[in-house]
């Protein structure tokens, strides 16, 4: 095999294939990438045995072949080159000699015959969703996503699909995060909803290579995997097995109060809150809703911190506490200028909904601190 193409183009193609590298692989095969060329195309391919990317570019191709050389060794010999083109050249299957401009390095080629091969999807349900709206949604609910791995379920993302609408549900035990899509989605005839359980981390990674744009993501999923073709990239994950929470049981039916704050001055302040509770043992919020005002509050033995922010208040007094982490997470991925929370009781679930329709909506669990 021997190829040329534009460093800057095989650097990105490196970066976009190498995310899903293991840290720790269990084969020497998937610490690399598999390089193929044929047809003035170069393909790179990275796996981790579940999940796979694939990126695809035009090269010059003076001799067709493949071969898998150490992936993230590459991407930081070509990151270090000083640009123009970069050719490969791999000899009798052992050696790879890469030449820029006066700059000549050699690598150690494993085998293409041992990299895993990579089972694409030939039907399945198809729909395709905008990039950018598809990267908003994982972006506001991967932070709910169970990172323990005692309830593996949890460990991944609901996705739910009709003919209608679009939505990513996460909860990790202590919040839940949800997201919306409405648009028309072409699901099979005797399909009404579509679900899958995408990894925490194949969305993690999908996010961070998705364009911010309103150029369609094609997905296509069976039963068992799925895959995420947009642009010149091709990513295929498993999915994970088993039933999810019926996320729709935990969601309180009405509330006795709702309160109404500009998200910013809350945000600010809860900032600041949390610089002393996380000194604290229980890294304990407090927040007392009364008309026209919400007191924000935390202390611990090293001092104590309270802010006083403007706030409309329909229904009972509130007096509730949160885990300072939790409800950071969720108030930074409201975009909307008021922050509108709903509550029954101070051990009751809190709602965070927009002030019109249901696009999102995020549910945090209080820690029972009042009686």
């Amino acid at each position: 095999m021997k190829i040329s193409m534009n460093t800057q183009e095989l650097l990105e193609g490196l970066n976009t294939v190498t995310r899903a590298l293991a840290a720790r692989p269990p084969k020497q095969i998937l610490e690399g990438v598999l390089i193929s060329a044929a047809d003035d195309r170069v393909t790179l391919i990275c796996s981790d045995g579940s999940l796979s990317i694939e990126y695809t570019t035009a090269a010059e191709i003076e001799e067709e072949g493949q071969a898998v050389l150490p992936g993230r060794l590459l991407t930081d010999l070509i990151r270090k080159l000083p640009g123009g083109s970069v050719s490969i050249n791999v000899q009798n299957q052992r050696q790879a000699q890469i030449k820029c401009q006066k700059t000549r390095s050699n690598l150690s080629v494993m085998s293409a015959d041992e990299f895993p091969e990579i089972g694409y999807l030939r039907s399945g349900t198809k729909i395709n969703i905008p990039q950018k709206k598809l990267k908003e949604m994982i972006t506001h609910v991967v932070f709910a996503i169970a990172t323990d791995e005692s309830r593996p379920i949890l460990t991944g993302c609901l996705l739910e699909v009709s003919r209608t609408e679009a939505r990513m549900v996460a909860l990790d035990g202590f919040r839940l995060a949800m997201q919306k899509a409405f648009q028309p989605f072409d699901l099979p005839r005797d399909k009404e909803m579509v679900k899958a359980i995408i990894p925490g981390k194949v969305l993690t990674e999908l996010s961070r290579i998705l364009q911010d744009d309103d150029s369609f993501c094609t997905m296509l999923m069976d039963q068992g995997r799925m895959e995420c073709r947009f642009s010149n990239i091709t990513l295929s994950s498993v999915l994970l097995a088993g039933e999810f929470i019926d996320y729709r049981r935990i969601l309180p039916a009405s509330f006795k109060s709702q309160a109404v704050a500009n998200r910013n001055y809350v945000q600010d302040a809860i900032d600041r809150a949390s610089l002393m509770a996380r000194e604290g043992k229980n890294n304990l919020i407090r927040m007392s809703y009364r008309p026209g005002t919400v007191k924000i509050s935390s202390n611990a033995e090293m001092g104590d911190v309270e802010e006083e922010v403007e706030a409309d208040l329909i229904g009972d007094n509130v007096d509730i506490a949160f885990n300072a982490r939790y409800l950071i997470d969720v108030i930074r991925n409201i975009t909307e200028d008021q922050l509108y929370l709903h509550f029954n009781s101070s051990v009751s679930p809190c709602v965070v909904t927009p002030k019109e329709g249901d696009a999102f909506l995020y549910l945090i669990l209080p820690v029972r601190v009042f009686q």
